[in-house]
């Protein structure tokens, strides 16, 4: 595994240059909360496997009894303010008021609160003042390029299928900063992992030459078993139509052919899409003339599509496996933190 070199184009460097002036300005601007940080983020537009490593991550901390309280921006919600989403029992607002990510998260972490707000610090405050029993630790949900809250730790996700993203910003690459930024990350986790081998090692080395001197792991990307969401598992062989909102779709179609399905029909829509009307009638006339017997999608979707789309409706439930090595090296560095 190789880094690409650095850019050395006008635009590029020209880009490359704002992201260090903005950091720099964070840098004594930051603010921080009266509890421990750990932020779980990526280079990369979108995925690189993130949110299922958060809902790994927190689930860990929980069950060794941390008080975890997830801090999200809400992406694509129509929401205004702090809102929280979950005080550890379950979703209290819906995709549009808190955002696809958050509400899901909500809903597979029971014991875990999650808050949103497009400022964290104020988000935090807000937790430790309403939330029982208050965080003992804050989880910033994708929070590597939200400067403007001081972390204690650092993880940043690389996708296995485009670790790098090109190498280059936007418009000419896929990356939101620099790979240089990698400097200020305590880890770095390579996701969607196949088979052994030295993938974290490998993806630690190849950062070196861009100023980054933590350790790097590996996490498999494991898929659950379909299933409908009024109840019942799909067998293998089902024929199935897929409508997906997500940034990398080809992997979750591959997913689905590896589990023994036939897909028959597909529809895919931009990442975080929010499903209006029209969206809804254009899966539901595919699907009728596709003859699948379900509708399949994500379970970042599937808190969008169920109760809006009037058709027997499935979810392919992903989760991350980061390696051993990780929740050893997790383990102490939140002892450390947290005093």
């Amino acid at each position: 595994m190789k880094a690409p070199a650095p850019p050395s184009s006008p635009w590029q460097l020209f880009y490359g240059g704002a992201h260090r002036l903005r950091r720099r300005w964070y840098g004594s601007r930051a603010e921080r909360l009266p509890r421990p940080v750990v932020s779980v983020g990526n280079l990369h537009w979108g995925g690189s496997g993130k949110t299922p490593l958060v809902a790994a991550v927190a689930a860990h901390l929980r069950d060794r009894g941390v008080a975890v309280c997830i801090l999200s921006r809400g992406y694509g919600s129509q929401g205004r303010g702090v809102r929280v989403v979950s005080a550890g029992e379950g979703p209290l607002l819906g995709p549009l008021g808190a955002g696809d990510e958050p509400v899901l998260l909500a809903g597979e972490l029971p014991g875990v609160s999650v808050v949103v707000g497009p400022d964290r610090h104020q988000a935090g405050l807000h937790a430790l003042r309403r939330l029982e029993p208050p965080p003992g630790l804050f989880l910033l949900d994708d929070g590597f390029s939200h400067l403007r809250l001081r972390r204690d730790l650092d993880l940043v996700a690389f996708p296995a299928a485009d670790p790098f993203g090109g190498g280059r910003l936007l418009p000419s690459g896929r990356l939101r900063e620099p790979l240089a930024a990698v400097s200020r990350a305590d880890a770095a986790i390579l996701t969607g992992v196949e088979g052994t081998g030295r993938h974290g090692a490998d993806l630690a080395e190849a950062l070196r030459p861009y100023g980054f001197a933590g350790p790097g792991f590996a996490s498999r990307t494991r898929p659950g078993t379909p299933r409908r969401t009024g109840g019942g598992e799909l067998a293998a062989g089902t024929r199935v139509f897929l409508a997906t909102a997500i940034a990398r779709p080809d992997g979750f179609a591959a997913t689905v052919r590896s589990l023994g399905m036939e897909i028959v029909g597909e529809l895919r829509f931009p990442d975080h899409h929010r499903y209006p009307q029209a969206s809804l009638d254009r899966i539901a006339e595919a699907w009728r003339s596709s003859g699948a017997e379900a509708v399949l999608t994500t379970s970042k979707d599937r808190v969008k599509l169920h109760g809006r789309l009037d058709l027997p409706l499935a979810e392919l439930p992903i989760r991350a496996e980061p390696e051993p090595a990780f929740w050893e090296w997790l383990d102490g560095e939140i002892d450390r933190i947290r005093g």
